[in-house]
């Protein structure tokens, strides 16, 4: 009980905590279960440095590694990073296949220090499009993790949330022409479990950076009462200090799930 008699902080004074003192207090909080995050602004960060966009996205990776690490330490259970959209195969196509060679050597390279910290992998989205070289190094990282049992660190690549949704319809329309069930047996708990996310909690907390007002696709069944905490910091400069900030902010808020206190 003496988790509830820490002092609330405004935002201002959580921000001027020395890390480890701001680590020290979110941890001595409940976390949230499960942290979501839209990884956005890769291609300004370079942009801005006179840079061309992949050189932001190779940043963007090393982001992601310091992200996955400070989220098993601080004791998350779930990471979802929105890694590659449906929508992001329209960007150019020098763009697409370096990010489709970034993402597959970064699994290959990561691999050993997922196993070390018993982290499993769980990739969402669809398979159709993706290079055949990029799906077999996925196949054998989930294969690979799939004992784990510390965090569950969920992929979404080539992933679009109506996409989800409209696989998902598909999914429970097929089992009612077999007969497996009857339409009027469709409820949330049956959804959930056509989603790409079966067996993963909805994220407590979604995190944006970039300052961009919106979800972009991402997640939309599951962030139906998910906190949300939008940070100007560009994805490239976004680390463990950040993280800590958007965990303190959650914690902070009360959730009423649509009921009262």
């Amino acid at each position: 009980m003496a988790l509830q008699r820490l002092p609330s902080l405004p935002t201002e004074e959580l921000a001027s905590l020395e890390d480890a003192e701001l680590l020290a207090r979110v941890k001595a909080l409940p976390v949230p279960r499960h942290v979501a995050v839209i990884m956005d602004g890769n291609g300004r960060w370079a942009v801005q440095r006179g840079l061309n966009r992949v050189a932001g996205h190779r940043e963007g990776v090393k982001a992601a590694r310091a992200v996955v690490r400070a989220a098993h330490e601080v004791g998350i259970r779930f990471l979802t990073l929105y890694a590659f959209s449906s929508e992001n195969w329209s960007r150019p196509s020098f763009e697409v296949s370096t990010l489709m060679s970034l993402l597959e050597r970064s699994i290959d390279q990561e691999l050993p220090e997922l196993q070390a910290k018993n982290v499993r992998l769980k990739i969402i989205g669809r398979a159709q499009g993706v290079p055949r070289s990029v799906r077999e190094g996925i196949a054998r990282a989930e294969a690979a993790t799939a004992g784990n049992t510390g965090l569950t660190l969920c992929m979404a690549f080539n992933y679009g949330g109506r996409d989800e949704l409209v696989d998902a319809c598909r999914a429970l329309a097929c089992q009612v022409q077999a007969g497996e069930i009857r339409p009027e047996e469709i409820d949330e708990a049956r959804v959930e479990q056509a989603l790409y996310t079966q067996g993963v909690p909805d994220p407590d907390l979604l995190i944006r950076t970039s300052g961009e007002m919106r979800v972009s696709n991402f997640l939309l069944w599951q962030i139906a009462y998910t906190e949300l905490v939008v940070t100007p910091t560009l994805w490239p400069d976004f680390g463990p200090r950040d993280l800590h900030l958007a965990i303190a902010e959650y914690q902070r808020r009360e959730r009423r799930f649509g009921g009262v206190s």
